[in-house]
């Protein structure tokens, strides 16, 4: 590993202004940051549709930034903190694999620097604000069954979706029912993501809506007196963290909402960070095109992201195989067939990045069984969609080396002139929004809308929240049911909830049979982590 000092220079930051956490990894201060550089171009890495296979979207973003390094372009990495969630239950960590990771692995899955405990923090302390108000009466109208906020953890622990709370009597506060949410999809880690900087993350905790009174007023967060108090637990959690690369390269691994319950992006500090350092800042959209990609753009850029240059949609063929139709065990065969089927998912992800006015290279994350005719098939798809390139990408047996090809396309894609296009007006209704995804981005043909969700659009509509729309649903289908691959189409698109965060300045839609705390499955990933009798860290994926 370089020492982080050396890393530093090279960005141009004042080695006396960033903060050590240790040795391999530093905060940078808001202040820190370089102003008056010509940014860089920005690189967002996307995906097909997620499938049982892993599709590699990390391990591709950090074997890019390796790969422009070897070819002489100066790139900086920015990527998500990985959950605790999905580190000891199915999915792993977040911090690539093979020979393309960010270091050090093991502390970043874990606590890291302890941004996710301090928004998790801050994030029950103002649901225990939020009971306190409204048990002692502090906001006229505002009754414990009126409160919204629900508590978050970082655990996968389904017992606690849905609780009764106040059991203890009188002096435990009134009963009633809640539940917890994950961590990633709190509304503080959204806030934190997208907050420009310190006077934005106060202006957004304050608007944040815990619950409403009797006759249909949002109480916010401002309301409740502890704004100041979140701001002390968060102070430390909005400075970015720099690592590196195991080949040397920066990384700025900060904030992570999830793709499918959340926005899926990065912070806009670290993206600006990475363009004021760096030649090209590579970051990483949530799960697919039609998920994280559509979020960063309608949502992140929306609310003042950099925009970027250029999209990589990262593809496998097992994934490719899955999507045409291939029995679960035998991804990993040879299938021609299932290949040029699943390609339309391809075909689509690559059409959803040229929606929004970018140009687009496909990378191939190569499996040592995927055959030459199979590749073929693929970039073919790809090409037709009107892909740039489409090129094989090893960055996980490889490394950087294995990315070279990958890189040139990318520089090349990123100096096409490119005008980006959102996909919906801000004043537009929020059904109308809705329906402008179901039908341009999920291929449905129309809205189901569910038990009261229309009275809620106009209420929020008549409230003046023209924000972005933030599907929840499963990353599995472009429609709301995990079971359909492919590109499915003639679907009704089904809303059974929305909600407003008003401090991420977002409506949720909830579509489906989504779930917002994930449960352990009945072998999770902590049965294997253990601490060895040198210090290391074992068993972690």
């Amino acid at each position: 590993m370089r020492a982080m000092s050396e890393i530093v220079g090279e960005l141009g930051l004042d080695r006396e202004a960033i903060e050590p956490y240790g040795r391999d990894r530093v905060k940078v201060p808001l202040g820190a940051i370089p102003r008056g550089r010509a940014p860089g171009k920005l690189v967002v890495v996307t995906a097909i549709t997620p499938t049982p296979a892993g599709e590699g979207k990390t391990t591709t973003s950090i074997g890019l930034t390796d790969g422009l390094a070897r070819i002489g372009r100066r790139a900086v990495l920015a990527i998500r903190e990985p959950s605790l969630g999905p580190l000891f239950g199915r999915k792993g960590g977040g911090t690539g694999g093979g020979r393309a990771t960010v270091e050090p692995a093991a502390d970043i899955n874990l606590h890291f620097t302890g941004d996710f405990h301090a928004i998790q923090s801050a994030h029950n302390f103002l649901a225990a604000m939020a009971d306190n108000a409204a048990r002692s009466g502090a906001v006229e109208g505002f009754a414990p069954g009126g409160i919204s906020w629900r508590r978050v953890t970082d655990a996968q622990d389904r017992a606690l979706r849905r609780i009764e709370t106040g059991l203890g009597g009188d002096g435990s506060g009134p009963r009633r029912e809640t539940g917890f949410d994950i961590s990633a999809a709190s509304e503080v880690m959204a806030v934190v993501a997208l907050a420009s900087g310190y006077d934005d993350l106060r202006r957004r905790l304050s608007d944040v809506v815990v619950g409403w009174t009797g006759d249909g007023r949002p109480v916010r967060a401002g309301e409740l007196g502890c704004v100041g108090a979140m701001m002390v637990l968060l102070k430390d959690a909005l400075k970015p963290n720099l690592v590196q690369t195991a080949e040397g390269q920066p990384a700025i691994v900060h904030a992570g909402p999830f793709g499918n319950i959340a926005h899926g992006c990065s912070s806009v500090i670290a993206d600006r960070l990475a363009l004021a350092t760096g030649e090209f800042a590579v970051t990483e959209a949530g799960f697919g095109a039609d998920l994280g990609f559509e979020k960063f753009m309608d949502i992140k850029v929306r609310q003042g992201g950099p925009e970027p240059s250029a999209a990589v949609v990262v593809a496998k063929l097992s994934g490719l195989r899955w999507h045409g139709g291939a029995q679960p065990d035998r991804l990993d065969e040879p299938d021609p067939g299932a290949v040029e089927a699943g390609s339309a998912n391809l075909r689509n992800a690559v059409g959803i990045v040229r929606r929004y006015g970018l140009p687009a290279v496909v990378a191939l994350n190569r499996h040592p069984a995927d055959t030459p005719a199979e590749i073929e098939i693929a970039r073919r798809a790809a090409l037709e969609a009107g892909a740039l390139a489409a090129v094989e990408a090893k960055g996980f047996g490889e490394g950087g080396a294995g990315m070279t090809e990958l890189a040139e396309a990318v520089v090349s894609a990123a100096e096409q002139p490119s005008t980006v296009r959102l996909l919906y007006e801000d004043s537009a209704p929020v059904t109308e929004k809705v329906e402008t995804l179901a039908r341009e981005i999920y291929g449905a043909d129309g809205v189901e809308w569910g038990a009261g969700t229309r009275e809620a659009a106009c209420r929020f509509d008549e409230r003046g929240w023209d924000f972005p729309i933030c599907v929840a649903k499963t990353h599995l289908s472009l429609s709301a049911f995990p079971e359909r691959r492919g590109v499915p189409r003639g679907h009704t698109f089904p809303v059974v909830e929305l909600r407003v965060a008003a401090g991420a300045r977002q409506v949720i839609a909830l579509a489906g049979p989504i779930i917002t705390l994930p449960g352990l499955p009945a072998q999770p990933n902590a049965l294997g982590v253990d601490l060895g009798p040198g210090g290391e860290v074992l068993g972690l994926v």
